[in-house]
């Protein structure tokens, strides 16, 4: 989409949100004043190029009667790259997820209780990193282990402001590979173990409408660790969507109902992503390092213990701070690999 598209688009949009009528449909109003924020800065940044572009034409025509225009021709001629720049930045197409909300899941892999134990701790990662953000987080289904991990865990993550929760974890999707003594070790002994990390942009009702003839909905009696009940009534439930294939189960909430409900927000962000994949097959490639198996030799992440130290392998991001990673301070290596993403959509643009 050229500027000119852009410029038609923004003010259509803000004869739009000016209309009282569009607020009264909550979801439309809040897609268009979300399209209008991610289109200000691009409107602006132009607006202001071309101010200046006039600027500098009208004080080169007065540098010849008076010095201190020559002066000020020669600041806005070194502030017109760096416009260029920045708008060259913003125009660069964004993912179409970046202000979604997301819906994380965690699952234990290869190395057992160990394993689980680790997922629990890329939960707890994750759950202090968005705190520290501010945003909001919500575990809609767990099957915890018998020390204490988690062989499965999902995790809804909302935020408050414009930008949304995709824009910065959606690179987490992959193999995280732990290197450290197990609780479970007594000689000692380092051992490598993974768990797997799924993130969905979370669907709203809109996006994805799910059709319940397509469904098969089964109830059974949720279980804790060890498989022992934990529910004498059958509360648990497990949704399989027949066109596509694809199983939701959910045991968290003690109402069936609710259960419900919570896989059915998993099943509509699992179906959005098959949609967008198939509509655009480019987003197959950007998704291609989503967790395909829980093996170690697919990581896209390792935290070492011992050394105190966490390793990207995607953007070779290294730092030896691991401790203070797992309590939350996740920015620098999101910011390394946002950055990463930024060169190379900047290298296939320019």
């Amino acid at each position: 989409m050229n500027l000119d598209e852009l410029l038609k688009e923004y003010s259509e949009l803000e004869s739009q949100l000016a209309d009282p009528a569009v607020h009264a449909d909550q979801t439309k109003a809040r897609t268009l004043g979300r399209r209008y924020s991610q289109l200000t800065p691009i409107i602006g940044t132009y607006r202001e190029l071309e101010s200046t572009r006039d600027d500098l034409s009208a004080a080169k025509e007065l540098a010849g009667e008076d010095e201190s225009f020559a002066a000020e021709a020669a600041e806005l001629e070194a502030r017109i790259p760096r416009l260029e720049d920045r708008l060259k930045h913003l125009l660069i197409p964004r993912d179409p997820n970046d202000d979604k909300d997301i819906i994380m899941e965690i699952k234990a892999g290869e190395g057992g209780e160990e394993s689980a134990l680790f997922a629990g701790d890329l939960l707890r990662m994750y759950l202090r990193y968005a705190e520290r953000l501010g945003w909001k987080t919500e575990v809609i289904d767990s099957q915890p282990s018998d020390l204490g991990g988690y062989k499965d865990v999902t995790v809804g993550i909302k935020a408050k402001g414009d930008e949304g929760v995709w824009s910065r974890l959606k690179y987490e999707g992959g193999v995280h590979r732990v290197q450290r003594v197990p609780v479970t070790e007594s000689q000692g002994r380092i051992h490598t173990s993974a768990a797997g990390v799924l993130v969905y942009p979370e669907a709203e009702d809109v996006e994805v409408h799910v059709d319940p003839n397509d469904l098969r909905i089964d109830v059974y009696r949720s279980s804790g660790p060890g498989g022992q009940s934990v529910n004498t009534t059958d509360s648990a439930v497990r949704i399989t969507h027949l066109p596509t294939g694809v199983v939701v189960s959910c045991q968290n909430e003690k109402s069936q109902l609710q259960n419900k409900e919570s896989a059915l927000r998993i099943l509509r962000a699992r179906l959005l992503v098959i949609a967008q994949e198939q509509a655009d097959a480019a987003a197959q490639a950007e998704r291609k390092s989503q967790i395909r198996t829980v093996d170690r030799s697919e990581r896209v992440r390792t935290y070492n213990f011992p050394e105190n130290r966490i390793s990207d392998h995607r953007v070779g991001f290294k730092a030896y701070n691991l401790d203070q990673v797992l309590d939350g301070e996740l920015s620098a290596v999101t910011q390394a690999l946002i950055d990463a993403e930024m060169a190379e959509k900047l290298a296939q643009h320019s």
